[in-house]
């Protein structure tokens, strides 16, 4: 039976191929997913978004970001789902942003929401919606156990990463580390490019600086005054660039301050078959099996020490793993069967009343 998801993205982000936020990339594997298995998948996100099914555009905020540009950007997202619900025979609403609590849908239909980031991200009454037919999960474990058991909690979903990582094989190992994401103070990677130094090591540091003003000052103030000819700042990688960059280097460092609440980075990096560093919080112990795939490291005193032991970790047995764990396939099956669960639930309810 073929059913119709109707996922809403972040509004700041694109959906697509050269989609370089997590929750937007996962977005884009579920899109693809249910398409390639004959489901209906409409996209309400940024109109430069390129999806595989039926793209509803919202507004396009540029620049600083701002209390009015929020405002706007919800007022688009809210007439979006509302003109989506009356063209097409939608079954599940699948929201994604950090903000969803400001554009539920008011129509009787079920919705899914997906909690990306960790639990102090969400305004405080998002997370105690009274909305029927509203269920909520998380991307792990550790992840799931923060948030209050009165919340109509499903099971946690892994992510998974995209197929086209496990496909670039081949390309040569180089003598440099790397680290990717959103350049903002939680991520820290100030403390990469300082272990990099200490460890006497190249690092390549990707991602996009977004518009929010102390993300810019920490790049000014933290990330600058740490770069050299030997540590660079590279900007963002789509898909295709993050699959050399991440299988060329001889590591990949997550030195996160937050919990990170799945670490689709790390998961990307073991597919190109190349181990991580990372701290040992939120859910990076449940990506990294340390000393096999990487090293979990305490603190970032830690990190030069296992930067180089990386040099001994066996690359094929790092994409073993996470083909096993990671699958895209894997993600959208279960996917599919949270979207069936959900139906079968409204209906015995709808039935019942």
């Amino acid at each position: 039976m073929s059913f119709t998801v109707l996922s809403v993205a972040f509004w700041l982000s694109i959906v697509g191929p050269e989609s370089v936020g997590g929750a937007e990339q996962i977005v884009l594997q579920i899109d693809e997913g249910l398409v390639h298995r004959g489901h209906n998948s409409l996209v309400i996100a940024r109109p430069e978004s390129k999806i595989a099914g039926t793209l509803i555009p919202t507004m396009a905020v540029d620049g600083r970001v701002s209390d009015e540009a929020w405002r706007m950007a919800h007022d688009s997202i809210r007439k979006a789902i509302a003109e989506a619900l009356r063209r097409y025979p939608v079954d599940v609403v699948h929201l994604h942003g950090v903000d969803f609590a400001d554009y539920l849908p008011v129509e009787d239909v079920p919705v899914l929401v997906t909690l990306h980031l960790p639990l102090h991200w969400y305004k405080p009454n998002a997370l105690t919606v009274t909305r029927p037919n509203t269920f909520f999960h998380c991307v792990s474990r550790s992840q799931a156990e923060t948030f209050s058991k009165t919340l109509p909690m499903l099971p946690a979903l892994e992510n998974g990463v995209s197929s086209d990582l496990f496909r670039h094989r081949g390309i040569r190992k180089g003598q440099f580390a790397a680290a990717l994401g959103r350049i903002c103070p939680e991520k820290g990677f100030h403390l990469a490019l300082r272990a990099c130094r200490q460890a006497h090591t190249p690092m390549l540091l990707a991602g996009k600086v977004y518009p929010f003003r102390e993300h810019q000052a920490y790049f000014a103030e933290e990330i600058v005054p740490e770069l050299d000819l030997q540590r660079r700042y590279i900007g963002p990688v789509a898909i295709l660039g993050k699959c050399r960059l991440l299988s060329a280097a001889s590591c990949l460092i997550v030195p996160s301050l937050a919990p990170e609440t799945s670490s689709l980075v790390a998961r990307e990096a073991l597919a190109c078959g190349t181990p991580v560093v990372a701290f040992a919080n939120g859910a990076l112990p449940e990506v990294v099996q340390d000393g096999e795939t990487g090293f979990l490291v305490r603190d970032a005193d830690d990190l030069p020490d296992a930067i180089r032991a990386c040099q001994s970790l066996d690359s094929e047995n790092c994409r073993r793993v996470a083909l096993q764990r990671f699958s895209p396939d894997r993600m959208v099956e279960n996917y599919i069967a949270t979207y069936h669960g959900i139906l079968e639930g409204a209906c015995r309810l709808s039935q019942a009343a």
